[in-house]
Formats: C-alpha cells, sequence, structure tokens
C-alpha cells in the first residue's frame, strides 16, 4: 500500500510538530511544507520546501493540512481540493459564508476534512445533526487571558481582565466569534461544521477569561437533543486541557491534531469530520 503523501501549509509550532511527526512515521511520508516567511530550518530538506503555494501540485501531495491562517482557505482551497483532499486546520475560515460555500463546492472528486481537535464528541453531534435530532449546541471555552489572541472589542475587554474574577468576553452566535478570536475558537468552529443543522449562526460560543486558569484551557460542550417523555435529552462535557499560560493551543491538541490528520484522507467527495 503506498504511503499518504501530506503537504504541510505553515511552519509555526503546530506546523513543525507535524512535519516532525510525518518524517518520523512509516506510513507517511512528507510531500512539501510551506511557510509565509522564509524556513530556516537546518535538518528540513530542500526538497520538501515549497516557496510558491500555486506550485504545490508538483510535489504529489494525497492530502494538504493548513495550519497556517483562515486566509488561506479562502486564497487557496478550492485549488487544494482540485488537487488532493484538503484538511483545513483553521475551520474558523468557514465562518465566512462565501467561503464554506466555495469550499463545498469543490469537493467534488476530493474530500474538505474538519479536525475535530479540542470538539469533544464531535461524530456523535455529526449523527444527531444527520438526524435533524440536535436541538441546540453550546460550547464554552475558559482560558487565561494571556491564552487569547483577540481583535477588536474583545482584545480591549480581555486587556482588562485582572485580579481573579473570571469575565465572560462573548456568548453569542459562533459566526460572530469568529473573526473577533479566529486563533482561539477553532474548536467553535468545528462544532458548527458537525452541528450542520444549526451551522454556525445556531451555535452558541462562550468565551470566558479568568486569571485564575494559570495551568489548563477548558473546553465545556452542552448538548441538546429531543424531548422525550416530555424532558428533553442533554449532555455535558467537561475538557481540561494541559496549557502554560499565553498558549494559543493547549498541549493535548497537538497529539489530538496529529491523529486527525492520520484519519484525514480517502474517504472521497464531500465534507468530513477526522
Amino acid at each position: 500500500m503506498a504511503h499518504k503523501r501530506i503537504g504541510i501549509v505553515g511552519y509555526g509550532h503546530l506546523g513543525k510538530y507535524l512535519t516532525k511527526a510525518v518524517l518520523e512515521r512509516p506510513d507517511l511520508d512528507l510531500a512539501f511544507v510551506w511557510n509565509r516567511t522564509t524556513i530556516l530550518e537546518p535538518d528540513l530538506e530542500d526538497k520538501y520546501i515549497c516557496h510558491n503555494l500555486e506550485d504545490c501540485g508538483h510535489y504529489s501531495p494525497d492530502l494538504i493540512v493548513e495550519v497556517a491562517h483562515p486566509v488561506i482557505s479562502e486564497q487557496y482551497g478550492p485549488m487544494f481540493l482540485g488537487l488532493a483532499d484538503y484538511m483545513v486546520g483553521s475551520p474558523t475560515a468557514l465562518a465566512s459564508q462565501a467561503v464554506e460555500d466555495s469550499l463545498r463546492a469543490s469537493a467534488t472528486t476530493h474530500g474538505l476534512y474538519i479536525p475535530a481537535g479540542a470538539f469533544w464528541g464531535a461524530e456523535d453531534i455529526l449523527k444527531m445533526a444527520d438526524r435533524g435530532t440536535l436541538k441546540a449546541l453550546k460550547v464554552t471555552m475558559t482560558k487565561h487571558p494571556s491564552c487569547f489572541k483577540l481583535e477588536e472589542d474583545l482584545k480591549a475587554k480581555n486587556a482588562q481582565v485582572c485580579g481573579n474574577e473570571a469575565v465572560t468576553l462573548y456568548d453569542g452566535s459562533v459566526r460572530g466569534l469568529c473573526s473577533l478570536a479566529p486563533n482561539n475558537v477553532n474548536t467553535m468552529a468545528a462544532a458548527a461544521m458537525a452541528a450542520h443543522n444549526l451551522g454556525f449562526d445556531g451555535v452558541q460560543g462562550c468565551l470566558i477569561s479568568d486569571p485564575k486558569l494559570t495551568d489548563w484551557h477548558i473546553v465545556e460542550v452542552e448538548v441538546t437533543g429531543p424531548k422525550i417523555a416530555g424532558k428533553n435529552f442533554s449532555v455535558k462535557t467537561s475538557r481540561n486541557n494541559p496549557a502554560d499560560p499565553g498558549a494559543v493551543t493547549g498541549t493535548a491538541t497537538y497529539s489530538s491534531f496529529l491523529s486527525s490528520m492520520v484519519r484525514a484522507g480517502g474517504h472521497g467527495p464531500g465534507v468530513h469530520l477526522c
């Protein structure tokens, strides 16, 4: 069986982690690595470095993995899907209806893959969405103020958080949050894709900044299903992900992302969770 050839778009902390993992695994081959700035990595052979994303097809990837920035999917996603399966590491890009529609329309030969990341229970929620029994979904993320990379009003609000009191920065639709916290709420974007009968407008996102939370990122998922004998089915999970102050991505998310990358690909056209 041929090894899966993987192209990695982005060479930050996560991109480096994935590149190293691909090079070490016997079942995977590294097709290429691209980065917005020059890659200065003595251990990475020149043959792997793609200088222009327009040329990435020359490297014959089976799966292209974006771990750079949401704008990559907007600019290159349809091209990637014409060449290979595509895993969107920054699914906040899909909060733009135009980007989501464009990628769905382009996933006719190859598959569009959404990594679950820190989103616990994604497959179960997808099944409920498929059946139309998912009635509500809320994802709450609580982190230390230094772990957020925010825009506009949320940035100013978070900068004022001090002492020991947790502050709710946002509580509303996931679509409205993604552009304000594109680096922090990929978990919520994955939730909105899994809960496709609710979508980005129907899934609720809550962001809490807690100065006391120096060792963890906490992700709570609240699922509401249909009424049975007059009572709503419900599930609530809480995931405590170890993370140092200032870390945008929790430690456990790296290994989770690697697992998603290994699972991605080969399932045909359309949208798939991994």
